[in-house]
């Protein structure tokens, strides 16, 4: 699954994973739903996501502190298209 066929799923709960949906929430310009999301999980791919909400929110501080949770280096200028799908692409629980 790419971005672009996420961002257009039409049900979020179709989706596999709560990881899954916190992307889609943010995609669909719901930081809030998603940041909710993140912060009742604690794998180290919600940790991500977490830091990259921070990063976009933006809050570097704490996005710095997320990263670093989640074993990941904090970005630098990538954009945030390109992170969520990097992230997207390290979740193993979904697929097309």
């Amino acid at each position: 699954m790419d971005l672009e066929t996420l961002r257009q799923t039409p049900d979020p709960s179709s989706l596999p994973s709560d990881h899954a949906r916190a992307l889609w929430y943010d995609l669909n310009g719901d930081w809030d739903t998603a940041h909710g999301i993140v912060q009742r999980m604690s794998d180290t791919d919600a940790m991500w996501i977490h830091a990259y909400l921070h990063r976009k929110e933006p809050d570097e501080w704490n996005a710095k502190y997320w990263y670093r949770n989640a074993g990941k280096p904090y970005p630098g200028e990538i954009g945030f298209e390109a992170e969520a799908a990097r992230i997207l692409a390290a979740l193993g629980s979904v697929s097309a």
